[in-house]
């Protein structure tokens, strides 16, 4: 483990020290992603005009969904993002050889090797919106530390699923749409899953499990989550944990290489 964390440190100070080098995007990022917020609330307040509001869902609880759903957004392009976004990449110019070489696991290093700086004011405005709504609702430290492991869990279920979409590019080198297509499913988390019908529910339950990553965090912060939920989100995450490690090995069956 000490020998992966000092790896995660040079790769992640690499990649910070590279983009760094242009420091005017990041204030783009910035403006970018707060009108990405700002567009979320406005779609989300079109609902709760009038007297009308989601199945046992406040404005003040769905907006502290919106700053889980910000959050993760911002985690994932930080951390997710930057590297398993060029896993196409090797596969298609051949650099994955090299790759599969070096003495450590190829899914640790591919998961790993980059972090984007881009995705910090998503993390700094998730919060915000979080602490506010959880300042109007009443949560205290306590509320925030029993949403942590289900965010957690969120976390490990979208990078499983991201991992697993990027690992077929092993057979399908033009995989980016297949990426744009979740990405697109997961823009459903920034509602509650109450809002969505029965069936709509369900999909995003058991097929692409979108409601373990928004709704559940925030019914565990606002102390409504039953044990077996919790239960089961983090069951889901080492699940989809465990599966996503082994597609990745089922997949280098097939990979031929760029040299043979």
């Amino acid at each position: 483990m000490k020998r992966h964390f000092k790896l995660i440190r040079l790769f992640w100070s690499t990649a910070i020290a590279a983009a760094m080098e242009y420091r005017l995007n990041f204030w783009f990022a910035a403006i970018s992603s707060l009108g990405g917020l700002a567009g979320s609330l406005f779609g989300l307040s079109l609902f709760y005009r009038g007297d009308y509001q989601f199945a046992g869902w406040s404005w003040e609880e769905s907006l502290l969904l919106v700053g889980i759903f910000t959050l993760l957004e911002g985690i994932a392009t930080t951390f997710l993002a930057g590297s398993l976004g060029k896993l196409f990449k090797h596969i298609e110019q051949g650099t994955l050889d090299f790759i599969l070489l070096k003495p450590i696991s190829s899914q640790f290093w591919l998961s790993t090797h980059s972090v984007s700086i881009w995705g910090i004011p998503n993390i700094f405005f998730g919060l915000s919106v979080i602490l506010y709504a959880g300042s109007k609702l009443g949560l205290g430290p306590i509320d925030y530390l029993a949403g942590l492991p289900p965010i957690a869990s969120a976390v490990m279920i979208l990078y499983s699923l991201w991992f697993v979409m990027s690992a077929t590019s092993i057979w399908f080198t033009k995989i980016y749409n297949l990426t744009e297509v979740l990405k697109g499913l997961l823009e459903a988390g920034r509602f509650p899953m109450a809002a969505y019908p029965a069936a709509y529910q369900f999909f995003f339950t058991f097929v692409v499990p979108i409601g373990f990553i928004t709704t559940v965090p925030a019914e565990a912060i606002l102390g409504r989550i039953s044990p077996a939920t919790a239960t089961t989100s983090l069951l889901t995450a080492g699940v989809l944990f465990f599966l996503s490690n082994r597609f990745w090995k089922f997949a280098l069956r097939f990979y031929t290489s760029a040299s043979s």
